[in-house]
């Protein structure tokens, strides 16, 4: 179990984590979502004690992190895939990992062979794509045996088959009792993967629930019906808390209301439905509500124009404008 109290971070007037509370529980996996900045990667930095919090507390297993005398069997980690010495063969890189708990050969087969690494286990790991870098980085995770993980991105450049493998594996370690705490930017994968939910914004604590309650709060009620008398229905529907859209003749949204009351209303008043369909929302339009005022960095909008870069002044030679020099930087 991952537990943080009053978990804060400081860097300057930089508040990166701010007064964080809450519990990562076994037996299910927990998803850690946010935006670019919300301090997701500091935060799992403070929980294996490579960043110290400025104040409030975070332990793993009832232990910080230091004082756990084998960690490598307590918690296994991928928070960056390149943090491995290049000129170093994938087997060597876990086996020196191994070194220092006492862990044998045999273990080091075994997360080489579960991780599909086989085939390049004696090649140096500066030649590897990112996909087989991350396989790389969950094997050293998996290598203690560990009950708690904790992986940042895991299926960062990852195909299809490695996406699908490294769900399995998560969940099957979380049906065994382990915890099982990961962040991710893809949604979709998230949505079937996790079966909890922490999502944070600007460093503070914003949603913290299970998948299918974030989704249902977020996403509202909305039911879609086809009908050759919309506007004999949407009289009918319509009140303070219900609102009525119309895509098309004949086809209309209801919001603030379920398929049975609208059904029922409609039968009662004679109206022939051709269609009666709840609109679930998804794990993204959730995500994109709770974190809409607090997205740090925004993109520009598709289609819009760029400003004009300002041409080298001709008093300076060889000056450079201000696209080009923030290309540069």
């Amino acid at each position: 179990m991952i537990e943080a109290t009053g978990l804060t971070k400081r860097y300057g007037s930089k508040v990166a984590v701010d007064h964080m509370t809450f519990t990562v529980a076994p037996g299910k996996v927990t998803g850690f979502l946010g935006p670019n900045g919300a301090g997701k990667s500091t935060t799992m930095r403070m929980i294996v004690g490579l960043d110290r919090p400025t104040s409030g507390s975070v332990t793993v297993n009832g232990r910080r992190y230091a004082e756990h005398s084998a960690p490598l069997h307590e918690v296994g980690t991928l928070l960056d895939a390149k943090a491995v010495h290049t000129g170093r063969s994938a087997y060597n890189h876990l086996l020196a990992q191994a070194a220092t708990h006492g862990i044998g050969r045999k273990r080091v087969q075994e997360v080489i062979e579960m991780t599909g690494l086989d085939a390049v286990a004696r090649k140096r790991v500066g030649g590897f794509s990112l996909g087989m870098g991350q396989r790389l980085g969950i094997a050293s995770a998996l290598l203690g045996d560990p009950q708690t993980l904790i992986l940042d991105e895991p299926v960062n450049g990852l195909d299809p088959e490695g996406v699908l493998w490294v769900r399995n594996l998560v969940q099957y370690l979380a049906r065994q009792g382990r915890t099982v705490f990961l962040s991710s930017h893809l949604m979709s994968e998230m949505a079937v993967t996790a079966d909890h939910i922490i999502v944070v914004g600007r460093g503070r604590l914003i949603a913290d629930a299970p998948v299918a309650e974030i989704v249902a709060r977020a996403a509202g009620t909305t039911v879609r019906v086809r009908t050759p008398q919309a506007g004999a229905l949407e009289e009918l529907v319509r009140g303070p808390e219900v609102t009525v859209t119309s895509a098309e003749p004949g086809l209309i949204e209801i919001t603030g209301s379920t398929a049975p009351a609208i059904g029922e209303a409609a039968a009662a008043a004679g109206i022939v439905l051709h269609e009666l369909t709840p609109l679930h929302g998804s794990l993204e339009d959730a995500y994109m509500q709770l974190t809409a005022d607090s997205v740090e960095y925004h993109s520009s909008d598709v289609g819009q124009p760029a400003a004009p870069a300002t041409a080298p002044s001709p008093t300076t030679p060889g000056a450079t404008s201000s696209a080009t020099e923030g290309a540069v930087r």
